[in-house]
Order: C-alpha cells, then sequence, then structure tokens
C-alpha cells in the first residue's frame, strides 16, 4: 500500500505543475486579453502548447507504466532491420532540437534483430531524446549500432555534464531525476529510463550506462535470435 500511496502522491504532483500552468496562463489571458500586446499572447499560448505537450508525455509515460506493473503489454514480434527503424526517430527528434547535430553510424553486416517495432522505436525515441534534451546547444549526438558477438549493440552518446557512477543504477529507477545544472532547466517525469529499462529487458536485452570524459553513452544490447529461439523463450515465460 505505501508504494501505491508513493505512486499516487508523486503522479499527483507531477500533474499539479503542467495543469497549474496552463490554468494560470489562460486566466491571465482571459482576464486580460485587452490590455496584452500580440507578443505577450504568443508567449503565452506558446508555454500553455508547451505544459500541455508535457502533460500528454507525463499522462502518456504513466499509462506506460501501469501496462509494465500489470504484465498486461502485449509484445508484437517481429524480424526488423534497425537501420529504416531508427533513422526515422532521428529525423523526427532532429526537427525538435535543431541547434543540436545528429550522427548515425551504422555497421551494414548487422543481422536482424527480433523485437517488437513500435515498443523499440519508444525505447529509441526515449534514450535519443534524452541525450538531446540533458546536453548543451551545438553539441552532437551519435547514435552507433554494431554486431557484438551474439548480440547487437545500439549506443547512443551525447556531450553534456556527465553522470556520476554512483547514480549509474539510480537513473533507471521510477520517478528518479539526476540533480545538475542541465536537469534543473528541463521538465521531465523521472519515467523515460524505467520504461526503457523495462521495455528492454521483457525483449530479452540489457541496457547500460557509462559517462566520463564529457561524454555520456548508453548502451542496448539486443541478442540476435532465430524466430524458432524466439518462441520458445516466448513460451517459458
Amino acid at each position: 500500500m505505501d508504494n501505491y500511496e508513493d505512486f499516487i502522491s508523486t503522479v499527483s504532483h507531477e500533474l499539479r505543475t503542467p495543469l497549474t500552468s496552463i490554468r494560470g496562463f489562460a486566466q491571465t489571458m482571459l482576464n486580460s486579453w485587452d490590455k496584452l500586446d500580440d507578443e505577450s499572447k504568443k508567449k503565452f499560448l506558446k508555454i500553455i502548447e508547451d505544459q500541455s505537450n508535457r502533460l500528454i508525455g507525463l499522462v502518456e509515460n504513466m499509462l506506460s507504466v501501469t501496462k509494465l506493473q500489470s504484465d498486461k503489454d502485449i509484445f508484437i514480434y517481429k524480424c526488423v532491420n534497425l537501420k529504416p527503424l531508427i533513422e526515422p526517430v532521428i529525423s523526427i527528434i532532429k526537427t525538435a532540437y535543431p541547434s543540436h547535430k545528429f550522427e548515425f553510424k551504422y555497421n551494414e553486416n548487422t543481422p536482424e534483430i527480433i523485437v517488437d517495432k513500435d515498443k523499440f522505436q519508444q525505447i529509441m525515441t526515449n534514450l535519443i531524446e534524452n541525450a538531446a534534451k540533458y546536453s548543451d546547444e551545438n553539441t552532437t549526438v551519435t547514435v552507433s549500432i554494431i554486431p557484438c558477438g551474439n548480440f547487437v549493440s545500439i549506443k547512443v552518446t551525447d556531450r553534456g555534464v556527465g553522470i556520476l557512477p554512483e547514480n549509474y543504477n539510480k537513473i533507471f529507477c521510477k520517478f528518479s531525476r539526476i540533480d545538475n545544472p542541465l536537469t534543473r532547466k528541463v521538465q521531465g517525469s523521472g519515467l523515460g529510463l524505467y520504461i526503457t529499462k523495462n521495455l528492454v529487458e521483457k525483449m530479452g536485452g540489457r541496457i547500460s550506462v557509462i559517462s566520463g570524459n564529457g561524454e555520456t553513452t548508453f548502451e542496448v544490447l539486443m541478442p540476435v535470435k532465430t524466430v524458432e529461439e524466439q518462441a520458445r523463450a516466448k513460451c517459458a515465460q
């Protein structure tokens, strides 16, 4: 019960912030419309839009957490080529972060892997967007994919403030955020990496992070399996 109450308390707090902002700026515009110049109106509307998008993201993440915890999330496994799967994700995030550079390194000998396509794109969206969100403007986010024995290695590297080793495990916990100058400027729920880790592990992979010398790299290792191996693993669950 304590964990449930903690979850509800944290959810309520996370939702209250954007809702308060939306209501406050909407009320200001309604009460002072004739007194506001066009620039102020556009500024307030942009804040309302940003907070609405944040609210949508929070709700989507919380629904994902609920599905993960209830074990009712359905995975539809398919054999996929990672290059055409990840390139559209990078393009979308590049549009949202025009001040960043994005580099994609792909080894053409990389084998296909068996994953749920939509959920794997969710994993990559979380990792690549986080890399841009928590790194300085005009820096490069690098996504690299190479075969690695019986696994495929997918790495996402950013040039930001970094993560201390003692926080490596903490960042994958629910509602956890690291306190540094960049995270103080960027709003977040602390659910993205928790969801990412759970999705990776449910599809038989593993995720890790290493940070140092001005770079932070998240690595996802996904096993290379035949359809038969995947089916046997699914039946054993």
